[in-house]
């Protein structure tokens, strides 16, 4: 029982041993334990919904974030392709290119301004959905615009990009562009359309020229001062060299003249190089001084001298006697186009050839004188097409002829500048392969020094001069010089008719004798005069050659003096007078008498000029009258005109047109009676054996080779011509 009131107490009913308030403290006591286990469950549900809204909120906080940034992105995209499309807006609206985008049927969709510009700034929606040919036929001509549609249309159905140039525009003003055609395909691979590039090439295609031209002037110019620069300096290193290994104080005194004339030639091309900008710039001043012309074309000869001995070819001044004595000039620039047109004549011609300067007053006035120089050569010519362009800045005749010879023409571009600065011209007459003349005229004061005989003191009438030398040009020189001074002067071809002149006419007080002869040598020669003069006459040698290599033989051989070539004037009359002192020889002058066939008349036919004029001058003491034809044509028509006119005819055998053979021929079948008698005597180089024969087979009566002996003419003439027995006057 007592335990049934325990558990009755214990099921939480009042006892009456519990004190009074008991059970009502035992039901709160229960009630609050019951409310904390709420609580805890409680914090855990709100701990539990915490990690929740928590792990939400991150959630939603993550979702947020990545939403901000997917926008963001999306929005920054947006914009940067809307800035992308801007630029390209900017970049096509702007570009001085022509850009033209064309749908797949070849209609327009866009154009830049540039090319709405070129057909006349029309309305930009007349351009959409118009045809290519219709659109840009109004740029460019119809047949251009077929060109590039065909070509479009190749590009598109090759899907491959194609390009052209083509030159668009008025006849005033065309542009060259280059025109790039590129098909746009879509994913598929089907054509949507074709983009039209066209890049104006013009200014770029101007500039290349001009950096071209500056780049060949550049190269063109350094090689041409180097050639004008190495010209001189030539000259000064071999006088340098002869100096040094001469023993002669005369001979070195010679070089050391010949170096400094040289050292200021180069110094005057420096200064070229330097006043070329001024004479581009018309700023260029000529400089005037007094100067006399011979003495001027006596260093331009220094110059060029060495490479003429070189070559081994002739070089031969001329100097009018007419010509003032002192002239007012830049004779520096006067030289240096001599020099010039003399280096391009040594240059071009080929060995054993000849080159002849001539000097002469063109005009002569009061207070001026118009100058003519000639330099002739016998080099390779020049055709018309060439002579066209060879006067202009860096031009050769043609191509090759730089790699062959050298140089680049600029020299002839400055020369025609200093000359037409000079108040004159320059031009060039020639011929492919048959040499070629170079000639200007400059017009320039004269001077004030006096004009004066070229050796004072010399009795010229008395003096008896005789020359030898294989080369006619040589004796015609000697011959207008004895009519210029007024001496007495023989010439001979050669040292066996030297001796023979000498054995008829008595020893000669001057002896001028060329060094290098064919049979008897210059040498050999001098020593036969002395032995038959012994000290009356006087051997003074002439040669191209250097003194000190053929010195030491010469004064064994009895030479007294060396004269170098080319000759000029006052050298040859200084040489005379220091051979004769300053006074007239004593010695009278032996007479002799020459052939005389006055009131005759013979054909000369000869194509080559200098020929003629040596055999005239030859032949004028004779008094023959001599009519001359230049190929063998004209000597038929001449002869056939009038066969009673001529006694004689001496035929050249080759020239053009009709050569002397075929003359000859024609001449003896002439029904005219004299045509089988009239004399004709051969006049040629070919003097062998075969071809003395075949002139006779063709009907020739005689042969006289060349170079011309003049007592070969005579015995020819004496032989041939009626009444030769007339007056004789001296040769």
């Amino acid at each position: 029982m007592e335990g049934d009131n325990a558990a009755d107490c214990g099921a939480g009913n009042a006892c009456a041993d519990n004190p009074p308030g008991y059970d009502e403290m035992r039901t709160l006591s229960e009630l609050v334990d019951a409310q904390r286990r709420r609580i805890a469950e409680l914090e855990k549900i709100e701990k539990k919904n915490a990690r929740e809204v928590l792990r939400l909120h991150r959630a939603i906080e993550h979702e947020r974030t990545v939403g901000i940034a997917k926008t963001n992105r999306e929005a920054a995209k947006s914009l940067a392709q809307r800035e992308r499309e801007r630029y390209m807006r900017l970049v096509l609206e702007n570009s001085s290119d022509i850009i033209l985008l064309l749908d797949k049927n070849f209609r327009f969709v866009y154009c830049t301004k540039v090319f709405l510009g070129k057909i006349g700034n029309p309305d930009p929606k007349y351009l959409a959905g118009r045809t290519f040919q219709e659109v840009f036929g109004r740029f460019a001509e119809a047949e251009i615009t077929d060109v590039l549609f065909d070509l479009m249309r190749g590009a598109v159905s090759a899907h491959s990009p194609a390009e052209q140039t083509a030159e668009i525009g008025g006849a005033t003003e065309r542009h060259k562009y280059t025109v790039v055609f590129t098909p746009m395909s879509g994913e598929s691979g089907a054509n949507e359309g074709v983009m039209v590039h066209l890049h104006d090439v013009t200014v770029i295609e101007k500039a290349r020229e001009m950096a071209e031209r500056a780049s060949t002037a550049k190269s063109d110019f350094l090689s041409n001062m180097s050639h004008e620069i190495r010209t001189p300096l030539n000259a000064i290193i071999g006088m340098t060299s002869i100096a040094k290994s001469s023993p002669s104080a005369e001979r070195k005194e010679y070089c050391l003249d010949r170096i400094e004339d040289a050292s200021r030639h180069l110094l005057g091309i420096i200064n070229d190089i330097l006043d070329m900008s001024k004479i581009e710039a018309n700023k260029f001043v000529l400089s005037t001084v007094d100067f006399n012309v011979e003495n001027m074309l006596r260093k331009v000869t220094d110059v060029v001298n060495f490479k003429v001995a070189e070559k081994q070819q002739n070089l031969f001044v001329n100097i009018d006697r007419n010509i003032p004595r002192v002239l007012r000039g830049d004779d520096q620039r006067l030289a240096q186009v001599i020099t010039n047109l003399l280096s391009n004549a040594v240059k071009f011609t080929p060995e054993s050839g000849s080159i002849r300067v001539d000097a002469v007053p063109e005009q002569d006035e009061d207070a001026r004188c118009a100058l003519l120089v000639r330099v002739t050569d016998t080099g390779i010519g020049i055709s018309e097409e060439q002579q066209a362009r060879i006067f202009s800045s860096f031009e050769q005749a043609e191509s090759g002829t730089s790699r062959k010879f050298g140089g680049t023409g600029l020299g002839l571009a400055i020369s025609k500048r200093i000359v037409e600065m000079m108040d004159g011209r320059i031009w060039v007459e020639s011929e492919a392969g048959k040499g070629s003349t170079f000639a200007f005229t400059v017009r320039l004061e004269k001077g004030t020094g006096e004009q004066r005989a070229l050796l004072e003191g010399v009795g010229w009438d008395t003096v008896r001069v005789l020359a030898v030398d294989d080369d006619p040009e040589i004796l015609l020189y000697f011959a207008r010089l004895a009519e210029q001074l007024g001496f007495a002067c023989d010439t001979a071809p050669g040292g066996a008719e030297a001796l023979r002149m000498i054995e008829r006419n008595g020893p000669y007080d001057l002896n001028f004798v060329d060094w290098k002869m064919p049979g008897m040598d210059g040498m050999e020669l001098s020593r036969k005069i002395k032995e038959y003069g012994a000290d009356k006459s006087v051997v003074i040698m002439i040669s191209a050659a250097e003194w000190s290599l053929i010195e030491e033989e010469a004064k064994q051989a009895g030479v007294g003096k060396f004269l170098s070539k080319p000759l000029f004037p006052s050298d040859l009359a200084d040489c005379i007078g220091s051979c004769l002192g300053k006074g007239s020889l004593k010695e009278e002058r032996v007479e002799t008498e020459a052939d005389c066939f006055r009131g005759l008349r013979i054909l000369l036919a000869e194509d080559v000029d200098i020929n003629r004029e040596i055999v005239l001058s030859l032949l004028e003491p004779t008094g023959l009258d001599i009519d001359c034809a230049e190929n063998g044509t004209q000597a038929v028509a001449m002869y056939a005109a009038a066969p009673e006119r001529y006694a004689m005819i001496f035929m050249d055998v080759q020239m053009p047109e009709m050569d002397g053979f075929e003359a000859t021929r024609r001449i003896r079948a002439l029904q005219h009676p004299s045509a089988a008698q009239v004399p004709i005597a051969a006049m040629t180089a070919n003097v062998f054996k075969e071809d003395i024969e075949r002139c006779l087979q063709a009907g020739m009566n005689d042969h006289v080779g060349k170079p011309i002996d003049l007592d070969e003419v005579l015995r020819i003439l004496r032989r041939y011509l009626p009444g030769a027995a007339a007056p004789r006057s001296p040769l």
